[in-house]
């Protein structure tokens, strides 16, 4: 078990409450929420959006929800999903698919859906295939203070 460095200098830093979850190696984010037996409203699920421009935008919602790109707008732009090269690059210290739902710490404006929002408590991933970070939702909300709360799912 081994938390992605960026996540875990942010959670300290904060001062933030939390306890890390280990669960059996899993690789998408359903099976992660079955494996560690957690509902999966409660599992933070980031997708990585970009420009083109060298702008990314981290849309964060239920792992039992699906990303509506109709409903994400930002700044006027044109989101598309991040190639997996970009997210090797910006997510250096994750192993690939296992990615904190923490965008602020790694420089991204985010948008988090109101589904996930509204649970008394998150899960998200640690960095690895093995691990959650899980705390209070107000605990989540202080640590992404910028983070705009708009429907992005369905």
């Amino acid at each position: 078990m081994r938390m992605a460095a960026t996540l875990q200098h942010s959670l300290e830093r904060a001062h933030a409450r939390f306890d890390l979850v280990p669960h059996p190696h899993s690789s998408s984010s359903l099976e992660t929420a079955r494996v560690a037996h957690v509902p999966a409203e409660r599992l933070a699920k980031p997708v990585i959006l970009d420009d083109r421009h060298g702008h990314f935008l981290m849309a964060v919602l239920p792992a039992s929800r699906h990303l509506d790109m109709g409903k994400v707008r930002k700044d006027a732009r044109i989101w598309q999903l991040t190639h997996e090269a970009d997210l090797a690059r910006l997510f250096r210290d994750c192993e690939p698919g296992a990615l904190p739902a923490l965008g602020e710490a790694y420089g991204m404006t985010m948008l988090v859906d109101p589904q996930l929002t509204r649970q008394r408590d998150i899960y998200l991933e640690a960095g690895d295939h093995e691990s959650l970070v899980h705390m209070p939702m107000d605990e989540y909300l202080r640590l992404v203070p910028n983070a705009e709360v708009c429907e992005i799912s369905h």
